[in-house]
């Protein structure tokens, strides 16, 4: 049976695509895509339908990563059953999954980042969203998230 992993920032453009993208390649490379399954949507429906932002994408393939076969899309009640993790980037988020979830659900909702900070990869508890920064910011999420990754990977298999 696969874990069906969530990721969900606002517009679903920047930060959860760069995860989508960053654990798609991560699962493939471990041949790991028997037993995870990744997907990422937003909290907001601002740019259904679109490719991540360019600076993700390029900041991505910078690093070997390609994150052109992802569209955003909000997510919907059904992805609280349809998933094992639904992981926010940010508080703000995170407090909208919770806000909107149905009154039993199935999937384990917390922050991204709380997998890096139990295996002490990561201080942060936040991914920041770089919408409106520079390279830098993009950069700055890259690294939290490849971090991230590897985290919540070493945890699905222990689990």
């Amino acid at each position: 049976m696969k874990t069906k992993v969530l990721f969900v920032c606002m517009g679903n453009i920047c930060r959860s695509p760069t995860a989508h993208g960053v654990m798609q390649h991560k699962v493939e490379a471990r041949a790991l895509g028997n037993r995870i399954e990744i997907d990422s949507a937003g909290t907001h429906a601002y740019h259904v339908g679109e490719q991540s932002d360019p600076r993700s994408r390029s900041t991505a393939a910078r690093k070997g990563i390609d994150m052109d076969f992802i569209r955003a899309r909000k997510i919907s009640i059904l992805d609280y059953d349809e998933y094992d993790y639904i992981l926010a980037m940010d508080a703000d988020n995170l407090d909208l999954i919770q806000y909107y979830a149905p009154k039993n659900y199935h999937a384990k909702v917390s922050l991204f980042l709380a997998y890096a900070n139990q295996a002490g990869t990561v201080d942060e508890h936040e991914v920041p969203d770089p919408y409106y920064g520079g390279e830098a910011g993009f950069e700055h999420v890259f690294s939290l998230v490849d971090r991230g990754c590897d985290a919540l990977i070493e945890h699905i298999l222990s689990a």
